[in-house]
């Protein structure tokens, strides 16, 4: 069983900045990628960011230059700086973990969290 609890979520105004973290724990041997995905109102989930265990990162457009992703492999952590942001970042963000749970299996496996509302409003 692995688990990843997101913490960081809230309301910001216009133009503001928020953090969020995430943190899995459980039976884990190596986590391969970690990152976040959001879903707005009626709207499918979307990638923002994800980074490998190297530090090799992949945004979305409507993300980059604003948006940072980092982890710390020693904690099994990973975060997500967000600045300059706007009403449309309004949304549910969710931390997704693929990863190795045991030596002796190489299966990789999804973990999701559940989830941490941001809304950017005035």
């Amino acid at each position: 069983q692995v688990q990843l609890v997101e913490s960081g979520g809230g309301l910001v105004q216009p133009g503001g900045s928020l953090s969020l973290s995430c943190a899995a724990s459980g039976r884990i041997f190596k986590i391969f990628f970690m990152g976040w995905y959001r879903q707005a109102p009626g709207k499918q989930r979307e990638l923002v960011a994800t980074i490998s265990s190297g530090g090799i990162t992949n945004y979305v457009d409507s993300v980059k230059d604003r948006f940072t992703i980092s982890r710390d492999n020693a904690k099994n952590t990973v975060y997500l700086q967000m600045n300059s942001l706007k009403p449309e970042d309004t949304a549910v963000y969710f931390c997704n973990a693929q990863l190795q749970a045991t030596f002796w299996n190489s299966a990789v496996l999804t973990a999701w969290g559940q989830g941490t509302q941001v809304t950017v409003s005035s």
